[in-house]
């Protein structure tokens, strides 16, 4: 009887632990990962996933002063002329139906894509810190007339920090985020790659992680040391319960 009450005992010590790493597991996969104030992790929304896009833009001398790999979403808040009132649309910028231009300055960078035979024109603008050689997503600028459209959408702002980089490498961020531009505005980044500045040939250089995915990388980091010191308390606690045991057995 006595040894079965100890069996019982041992058996509740080991379960209670693996059920609090079970629930310490749980816990740290529904956390979201921590953001940056600037940059929020979007959330899923119709319609599906854009296709990533190879933007391009050429400098004076015909050579690539500005690479970017990337999906676009726009979500839009405007007055529809059917329903007269308003309404938001998500629209996936599609890379097929997207030209690219711009231009490149020695501390800013002009990328502005058009579709939809000019109907909507979507610009961004890269500034460039010569002390601190970093780079970031200064403008972002959207010019829209789609047919809904009671009237022309026109969305600026020209004090935004996103997607920061330093010169010569390029920006890489895998999650999804979401740039928040106007009330009216935001943009919904896929699997982004970009550089506006030090480009060498026509390739990307070596890129840099944003935030998101540092996080990302980190959170199975920590579950698996925090399951692996449960671990090691169980197994403290099997070896002290088995050595009281031969204790009590020698007292008898």
């Amino acid at each position: 009887m006595t040894q079965m009450c100890r069996v019982q005992s041992w058996c509740l010590g080991v379960t209670l632990p693996l059920i609090l790493a079970a629930a310490l597991h749980q816990g740290f996969a529904t956390v979201a990962p921590p953001t940056t104030p600037q940059t929020t992790a979007a959330p899923h929304k119709d319609p599906e996933r854009p296709e990533r896009g190879n933007y391009l833009v050429t400098g004076s001398n015909g050579t690539a002063c500005l690479l970017a790999y990337m999906g676009l979403q726009l979500n839009i808040s405007f007055t529809s002329f059917s329903q007269n009132k308003t309404v938001q649309d998500i629209v996936n910028l599609q890379p097929n139906f997207t030209k690219s231009s711009g231009s490149c300055e020695a501390e800013s960078a002009t990328l502005r894509l058009t579709t939809d035979a000019e109907k909507t024109n979507l610009t961004f603008v890269f500034a460039l810190n010569t002390t601190s050689n970093k780079y970031h997503l200064s403008e972002v600028s959207l010019s829209a007339a789609w047919p809904d459209m009671k009237e022309h959408f026109f969305a600026q702002n020209r004090s935004l920090d996103y997607l920061r980089g330093t010169l010569g490498y390029s920006y890489m961020c895998r999650e999804e985020q979401t740039l928040s531009v106007t009330p009216n505005l935001s943009i919904n980044t896929f699997q982004v790659q970009l550089q506006p500045f030090g480009l060498t040939g026509d390739k990307f250089g070596a890129a840099e992680e944003c935030q998101l995915d540092e996080d990302d990388m980190l959170i199975p980091i920590i579950v698996g040391a925090a399951l692996a010191g449960l671990v090691l308390i169980v197994l403290l606690a099997y070896l002290i319960g088995r050595k009281r045991s031969h204790a009590g057995y020698q007292t008898i």
